[in-house]
Order: structure tokens, then sequence, then C-alpha cells
């Protein structure tokens, strides 16, 4: 069985609030960690009512200091609305208080809407552009410094914190493959482009010190229950999300509805089908059937997995099952 890791949100419910949305992050990842799944990864967004992972690098701290051995880190950072030298010293503090343990994934995007961009990074229309050149910029603030460097990143310099690429699209893929980094891939909320950033990362894949293969890692979101209708119901909410959120409506995330799916028109069902096609839902049987596919279909090195539930109690249970299904597999 390929490694398993957990992306998180930080989903704020309805009826709750961002203190509470943090402290099941926190409780999340330290069932996680006892899981053992490989890495926990906490994604940059912002002016979201139903996301409390704004201050990201903040929230991997806490995550770290609550946990002892499993990975932790960004999935991702979105580089455009940030300094690589800020970046660089943020993760590099985060890698001296945790040797070891710090991911920094990195995206392109901005992570919000375009006002919300505009007021994180002034010059957003040249930022996104500079994406290549910032990372380049990182590896190198973060790799051992040269004699005649002038700008260091202290803390950071020397701490070589592991880069991976994320991406929904074919850019993403082109450019860790120029750079020999590992890539992720968003198909948890945008699958379109899946299978043709696989085949080109892996056909344009120039071997590093650190990584002489490609690591390929697939997002997918994944809601386990003891039923397939009670993992139906639970995603609801997900769906619910998703459709407020394109219709220019995000909010917390909504209660399961049972009545949901029957209310839809066919035209916000074929968007959300569209959206949630890597999605797994279902009983341990159905969510086994379901990742053997993904895994076959993609070639992953590395599954990450995502699930929005409103019960924090239910979210914990779902990974509880994924986890013994992962092991079923692994047997």
């Amino acid at each position: 069985m390929i490694p398993l890791s957990v992306l998180d949100l930080a989903p704020v419910p309805e009826g709750s609030d961002v203190s509470a949305a943090l402290a099941n992050t926190v409780d999340l990842a330290t069932h996680a960690e006892r899981l053992d799944f490989h890495r926990y990864w906490l994604a940059e967004h912002h002016n979201m009512p139903g996301i409390a992972s704004a201050a990201t690098a903040v929230l991997i701290g806490r995550v770290a200091a609550a946990t002892s051995t499993i990975r932790v880190g960004s999935g991702g950072i979105m580089l455009p609305n940030h300094s690589p030298l800020v970046i660089a010293e943020q993760f590099g503090t985060l890698a001296c208080l945790f040797p070891g343990r710090i991911d920094l994934g990195l995206g392109r995007a901005p992570g919000t809407d375009p006002a919300t961009a505009r007021a994180l990074r002034r010059d957003l229309d040249t930022a996104a552009e500079r994406f290549p050149d910032d990372v380049i910029e990182l590896m190198g603030l973060l790799g051992e410094p040269e004699p005649d460097q002038r700008i260091r990143a202290i803390p950071g310099a020397g701490t070589g914190v592991p880069l991976y690429i994320l991406g929904s699209s074919l850019f993403g893929a082109q450019l860790a493959a120029l750079l020999g980094l590992p890539f992720a891939f968003a198909s948890h909320f945008a699958p379109a482009q899946l299978f043709d950033a696989l085949a080109i990362y892996r056909d344009r894949y120039r071997p590093s010190a650190l990584w002489p293969k490609p690591h390929a890692i697939v997002a997918a979101s994944v809601i386990a229950a003891e039923t397939d209708d009670e993992a139906r119901l639970l995603f609801t909410s997900q769906r619910q999300a998703v459709l407020n959120l394109r219709t220019g409506r995000p909010g917390r995330l909504p209660p399961p509805d049972p009545t949901f799916e029957d209310r839809l028109d066919p035209a916000a069902r074929r968007m959300l089908d569209s959206v949630t096609a890597f999605s797994v839902v279902g009983a341990p049987a159905t969510v086994r059937a379901g990742l053997e596919r993904i895994i076959a279909e993609t070639a992953a090195d590395e599954l990450i997995v995502t699930g929005q539930i409103h019960a924090h109690a239910r979210r914990v249970r779902s990974f509880e099952i994924l986890a013994e299904v992962r092991d079923a597999m692994a047997a």
C-alpha cells in the first residue's frame, strides 16, 4: 500500500466557530499520527467563512507542537501571496523547532477571490507570473548559502525544507518536472486535467539529488462511515459547501441534508459530479474499492485525503475507517 496522508482545510461548521475548528484540527492531527498517516498538510485560503487555516504557518506550528512523529506541512502555501524570503524564514523557523518533520507545498493560485487576493498582494497581476522564479529563489534561501550571498533566510538557510509543487492544471506538472520536485495534483476539487498532468510530469521529469525519481501525490476526498447510506448523507455537507462557493455564497460547512440531492437542478448536479469526481464515499468495502481504483488508474506514489464532514466525531471516525481499510489493503 502506498503512503496515505491527510489534507485538512480546518472546516468551520455551521453552529460552531473558528476557535472550535482550530481545536478540531489539532485533535484530528493527533488521531492521524496515532493512525500512522504519513503526513498532515494544511491549506492556505483567505476570506472564506468555512475555512480556518488562513495563517497556515502558524497553524502548522500548533499541529507540529501537538504531535511528535508525523510530518506536518502546507498543502499549500500560495506563494504569489508572499515574499519568498518571508516564507523561507517562517518554514525555516518551523524546521528548527521540529527538525525533520516540516514540508512546504507551494501553489500558484491565490487561494481566494480576486478582491481579497489584491488585498494580500498588491502586484497580483505579475505575482503569479513570477511563480517559477519565486520557487527557485525559495530553494536557494532554504539551501546552503553561497559564500558571497548577501540576503539569507535566518532561520531558513541550510535547513533544506523539502518543497512540493501543487497544482490543478498542467503548469504545475511542467514546473515540478523541470525542477525535479514532487508534484501533488488537486484532484479533490479539480480533477479534469489530472491524467494529462501526471503524464507530463512523468515524461518530462528531470532527476534531482533529493528526488531521483518522480513522486506523484494524488488528492482525493474520502467520506467513510459504517454504511454507504450514512457516508452519502455525510457527503451532502461537502456537496452543499461546493455549490455555495461556486454560486457566490461561501459560508460555513452546512450540516448533512437528506433532501439536498433531490432538490438539485440538472446543471448543479453536473457541476458537482464533475468537481467531486475523485471522491470515495461509502462503507469500508466501498472505500477500499474506490482507493484501489484510484491507485490503479493514476499509479500514484502517494494519496493525500481530505473530507469535509460537519460533525467532528464523524470526521475522526471517517479517518479511522480509512486507516483500517489501508491496513487491510497492505496485509
